[in-house]
């Protein structure tokens, strides 16, 4: 089930999976930087056929068919959305259990809201190919897109999933990631304050991350208890590069928190 939801800061799309009962918890996907509701596929599907949960995942403002956001994006976008716009939408549609479900930028907004701003009912999250602090890697990799993006086909593959908006999701995320100031972001103290259980997955190839964001996610969040899964032979999207063994892993994690 498709539609639209209007925040204080505009119309976001959401898109629903499976069937949402009275007091049921509610898994939130949240996208990665250059991604969309659309551009998850069928794996939120999947999840909740696994789990048994209903999923919701949604646009945030300036991605896939949600109203376009003003550029540059600041520096902090991703504590907006995960200490406004997230807790905004969660009461909108009254969301009282739920577990977060993020992916790169998306994981990063959880561990914000996580540990700065959650409702009573969030009873853990999953975190894939989450950042907490900027690396050498990621100002490579994010360099490299920007130049794809304007000299090869990224533009035109990237237009499928946000349309009108395809300038407005580039260059919002790569923008902030490449701006000198955002060199020193970092995200580490929101951790200690989380202390719901955490699910970090991540590929041994990611090409925006090392695997110390991981142990970094360990060492803060010690009130969490945080599973770890890292995945050999896949990059920066393991619901992509190794399907199979995330949604087994995301199934397990949530039916071992189901109590």
């Amino acid at each position: 089930m498709t539609g639209r939801l209007r925040l204080s800061g505009g119309e976001i799309e959401l898109a629903w999976h499976g069937e949402r009962r009275p007091g049921a918890r509610v898994l939130v996907f949240l996208h990665e930087g250059l991604g969309s509701a659309g551009l998850w596929r069928d794996f939120p599907a999947r999840v909740a056929v696994a789990s048994g949960l209903p999923a919701l995942v949604y646009s945030r403002f300036g991605y896939g068919a949600s109203d376009p956001c003003a550029l540059p994006r600041p520096l902090g976008y991703m504590h907006d959305e995960g200490l406004q716009v997230l807790p905004e939408l969660l009461e909108r549609l009254e969301i009282d259990a739920y577990v977060l479900v993020g992916h790169s930028d998306g994981a990063s907004i959880a561990i914000i809201h996580a540990g700065g701003a959650p409702r009573p009912g969030l009873a853990g999250a999953v975190l894939m190919a989450p950042h907490v602090f900027n690396e050498d890697i990621s100002v490579r990799s994010i360099t490299a897109a920007k130049a794809a993006y304007e000299g090869g086909d990224l533009r035109s593959r990237l237009e499928r999933w946000h349309g009108a908006n395809v300038d407005c999701a580039f260059y919002g995320w790569n923008g902030a990631w490449l701006d000198p100031g955002f060199r020193d972001w970092n995200i580490e103290a929101y951790l200690p304050a989380i202390d719901v259980p955490l699910l970090v997955i991540q590929g041994r190839d990611d090409e925006y991350g090392t695997l110390a964001q991981v142990e970094a996610i360990r060492a803060g969040a010690t009130r969490a208890g945080t599973e770890r899964l890292i995945l050999d032979h896949c990059g920066h999207s393991p619901h992509r590069d190794r399907p199979e063994e995330t949604l087994a892993s995301i199934a397990h994690f949530l039916g071992r928190i189901s109590g």
